[in-house]
C-alpha cells in the first residue's frame, strides 16, 4: 500500500492505482503511474532521501547522489567468473571440436563470440559509469544540474560519455513509473522510481529526461527537493556530513576503477555559487 498524505487525513492506495488523471508530460516516460506535484506545488508527502543523504546542502545549493547500478562489483564479479569458465573450458572445446565439421566449427565460434560479448558489456556496465552521477539544485539561480552519463549498454566498444546538462528549475516535471519484467526462471522482477522530465518553456513538450536517484527513487525524494527549492534548508532535517562522492573504500573495486566525477569548471562554478 502507498500513503497518500492529505491536509485532513491518510489515504492508503494500492501500489501500481494511479489517481486516473492523464499524463501531462508529451511523451510519458515509459512506464508511467503518475505525475508529482510541480516544482512550485507544495509537497504532498513527507520529505525525505532515505536511505540516501545529501552529498552537500546549505543556502545556496543541494546536490544529491546517484549511482549507476545497484550494489556495484557484484556484475564484476559475476563477470570475472564467466570469463574463467569460459578459459577452463576452452581447451576442451578445442580438442573435441573437429576442424572438418564446419557446422560444429561455426557453432563453437558463435558461443565464443557471444560469451565474450557478455563478459565486455558486463565490464562495461559495472566499470565504466563514474563512481557518482550527481545533481545540484541551485536555489540562488532557481536551476538545476545533472551529471549525467549515456552509453549503448550492448555496445562493447563503447565507454560511454558524461553528458552534464543545466535548465531552469521551472521546466522540471517529475513522473514516478513502475514497470515489470520477467526472469529467466518465470519469476518476475519490479522497478520504480522517480524520473525527471524536461520541457521546453511554455510546453508539455519533453526535451530531456533522467533518472532522480538511479534504482528505486520515491516521491519522498522529489518532496524533499521541492521543500527545499520552495523553502531552503531551514523546512528540512539537518542532513549529515558532506561526502565526496570521489571517496571509494579499499573493498569497493569497482568504485575504484570507475572514473572520477569532474564537472566542467565553468558549471561547476556556476552550480555551486549565487548570481
Amino acid at each position: 500500500m502507498r500513503p497518500i498524505y492529505c491536509k485532513k487525513k491518510t489515504i492508503y492506495v494500492p501500489a501500481g492505482m494511479t489517481n486516473n488523471e492523464p499524463p501531462k508530460t508529451a511523451p510519458p516516460c515509459t512506464g508511467w503511474q503518475e505525475d508529482l506535484p510541480s516544482p512550485f506545488d507544495a509537497p504532498t508527502l513527507e520529505p525525505g532521501l532515505a536511505p540516501h543523504t545529501p552529498n552537500f546542502q546549505d543556502d545556496i545549493y543541494l546536490e544529491i547522489c546517484r549511482s549507476a547500478m545497484a550494489y556495484r562489483g557484484i556484475v564484476s564479479i559475476l563477470a570475472l567468473i564467466f570469463l574463467i569458465s569460459i578459459l577452463v573450458d576452452l581447451p576442451w572445446v578445442i580438442r573435441h571440436t573437429n576442424p572438418t565439421d564446419i557446422e560444429s566449427v561455426l557453432q563453437e565460434i558463435i558461443m565464443l563470440s557471444l560469451s565474450a560479448w557478455c563478459t565486455v558489456v558486463l565490464f562495461r556496465a559495472d566499470l565504466s559509469a563514474p563512481r557518482d552521477l550527481p545533481i545540484r539544485f541551485n536555489r540562488a539561480r532557481n536551476k538545476i544540474y545533472a551529471y549525467n552519463f549515456k552509453h549503448q549498454w550492448w555496445n562493447p566498444f563503447d565507454k560511454g560519455k558524461v553528458v552534464p546538462v543545466s535548465y531552469d528549475w521551472f521546466q522540471v516535471r517529475a513522473e514516478r513509473w513502475s514497470q515489470t519484467g520477467a526472469l529467466p526462471n518465470g519469476g518476475l522482477i519490479f522497478k520504480w522510481g522517480v524520473t525527471l522530465s524536461i520541457v521546453a518553456p511554455g510546453t508539455n513538450n519533453v526535451i530531456d529526461r533522467f533518472p532522480l536517484v538511479t534504482m528505486g527513487a520515491n516521491e519522498h525524494a522529489w518532496a524533499y527537493i521541492c521543500t527545499y527549492m520552495q523553502e531552503g534548508p531551514s523546512a528540512l532535517s539537518p542532513p549529515g556530513e558532506p561526502k565526496d562522492h570521489n571517496d571509494a573504500l579499499w573493498c569497493e573495486f569497482a568504485l575504484r576503477l570507475a572514473p572520477k566525477v569532474n564537472w566542467p569548471s565553468e558549471m561547476d562554478l556556476e552550480s555551486r555559487t549565487a548570481p
